[in-house]
């Protein structure tokens, strides 16, 4: 059976998946962060194959439930070849469940290796292809270029950091360009540039633990919140840091730890996914949702 976060074009552009996907599911990414303590925590061994078995429950549970899943491609890489494979299955299997596939590889380079990584991550000649991938736009927006082209082409996502939720970012991330605009605040406006198509896609990375001070109005584009859960933001932490969003129905708030902490059974994975969807439902609804 194929899943609705399976294939590619299917006309309306990333919006219309994800509008479709997040209907239907919830306002929710869940992430797969098979790190080594937690798969201690689960009962398993620190090897492929306690990698393997921590993600095939996560594809059970998660896959049917979450609309979109965010596997963190460092803990398979840790792996080498052997943890790309299980990747590659993971990937495979949450689609097939109907998910959208969000790989958090957070690739940025110039020329033939930004070609490269978007090949990898966003064409379906490549076993790792997923619905959008995150990517870095410190070499500078238009080095973007080639995974934007490719996402537009076949109705995919690229998902840019913009303001992030780790300390040391800000520095970097609140310094002043040369038009005034905070560095955060001129990739958002590219991001919305890029989605003036109606497409949908780039989306960007803001972080749910604190205040951003950006303008999100224009972006016509999803907006992935990290933070939810065990980084401390909550539901209703969400409601007050994106109020002045235009569209909420944008917003993808996303979560790791605190639903992989349910684990290892799938149908507890499952539950956690639908008890803070829930929250967030709840904490986000108002004029803005539909």
């Amino acid at each position: 059976m194929t899943g609705a976060g399976s294939g590619t074009a299917a006309g309306g552009g990333f919006a219309a998946r994800y509008r479709a996907v997040v209907g239907e599911r919830g306002r929710l990414c869940a992430g797969i962060d098979p790190h080594a303590a937690l798969l201690e925590q689960w009962g398993l061994p620190v090897t492929v194959d306690g990698l393997r078995e921590f993600a095939q429950a996560c594809v059970t549970g998660l896959g049917p439930t979450a609309a979109v899943i965010k596997p963190q491609v460092a803990f398979f890489e840790v792996f080498g070849s052997a943890g790309l494979a299980v990747l590659e299955e993971t990937i495979a299997g949450c689609r097939e469940a109907g998910a959208l596939v969000l790989a958090d590889a957070k690739r940025g380079d110039i020329g033939s290796t930004m070609a490269a990584y978007t090949t990898a991550w966003l064409d379906d000649v490549s076993p790792l292809c997923s619905d959008a991938v995150t990517a870095s736009p410190y070499l500078g927006f238009g080095a973007l270029d080639p995974a934007l082209a490719q996402a537009r082409a076949t109705d995919r996502a690229v998902f840019v950091l913009a303001r992030t939720s780790n300390p040391d970012g800000a520095r970097l991330q609140t310094a002043r360009t040369d038009q005034g605009r905070s560095v955060a605040q001129s990739i958002v406006d590219a991001a919305a540039a890029a989605n003036a198509d109606g497409s949908a896609t780039a989306g960007v990375v803001v972080g749910a633990t604190r205040e951003h001070g950006l303008d999100l109005s224009e972006l016509s584009g999803p907006i992935l919140s990290p933070g939810l859960g065990a980084q401390g933001a909550t539901a209703q932490d969400l409601a007050v840091i994106f109020a002045d969003t235009a569209d909420l129905r944008w917003l993808l708030p996303a979560a790791s730890r605190s639903i992989l902490a349910a684990g290892p059974v799938p149908a507890a994975l499952a539950a956690a996914v639908e008890a803070t969807r829930d929250e967030i439902e709840t904490a986000l609804i108002g004029p803005n949702r539909s």
